[in-house]
């Protein structure tokens, strides 16, 4: 599979090849789906906790008497009918929310995404991506005269430089080829990746 090269003013250079276990496999909606919605279940921290019947405050003497009112039964204000009463089935602050993906199915839907990636045209390649100064607005400008707004970079390793002046920068995010993520490489409009971090992706995931 021939993937696109730019340089750093944004023109199309010769092309490079990349494999094509990682960059021209079929799209499968439900493995993409089911990755990605793994990642963000695996996110959730449970920490969430409501109030069951034995917790909400409230007193243990019956509302009214049984019979003769005209109301419906009641014996506790503390039911979850009743407006402050505890919940029926009360969500746990130690509730596990992970979901288990194997291995071989996260990478083949890391190689799912790269192909539909480079389908649409999303995903470029570059000789090397650095930043001479921590400046944000140097930074910016770069990207821009690369053409790029919301990008995702990929790069073999993060110096100190690129993080700095990429941080503070909503729509750009630099990462190494170990820490992407599926939800990352949908998330942005080009992925811009590095001849070297190239190589390490394929030795990760090819």
């Amino acid at each position: 599979m021939d993937l696109k090269v730019i340089n750093a003013a944004g023109e199309a250079q010769a092309a490079v090849a990349g494999s094509d276990a990682l960059f021209a496999r079929e799209f499968n909606e439900a493995l993409v789906h089911q990755v990605v919605t793994a990642y963000f279940a695996n996110a959730r921290s449970g920490n969430r906790a409501q109030k069951g019947r034995d917790n909400v405050s409230h007193t243990t003497k019956k509302p009214w008497k049984q019979k003769g009112t005209g109301r419906a039964r009641a014996g506790m204000s503390s039911s979850p009918l009743w407006r402050g009463g505890g919940r029926a089935f009360p969500n746990s602050p130690d509730e596990n929310f992970s979901q288990k993906v194997n291995r071989k199915m996260f990478r083949a839907g890391i190689a799912t995404i790269l192909s539909q990636l480079v389908r649409e045209e999303r995903l470029v390649v570059v000789e090397s991506f650095t930043a001479e100064t921590p400046k944000t607005k140097a930074f910016a400008q770069k990207l821009a005269a690369m053409q790029l707004d919301s990008v995702l970079i990929i790069t073999k390793e993060l110096d100190e430089n690129l993080y700095l002046a990429s941080r503070n920068l909503a729509h750009v995010l630099v990462l190494e080829p170990s820490q992407a993520d599926p939800v990352s490489l949908v998330r942005f409009k080009k992925v811009v990746i590095t001849r070297e971090a190239l190589q390490a992706f394929e030795e990760l995931y090819a």
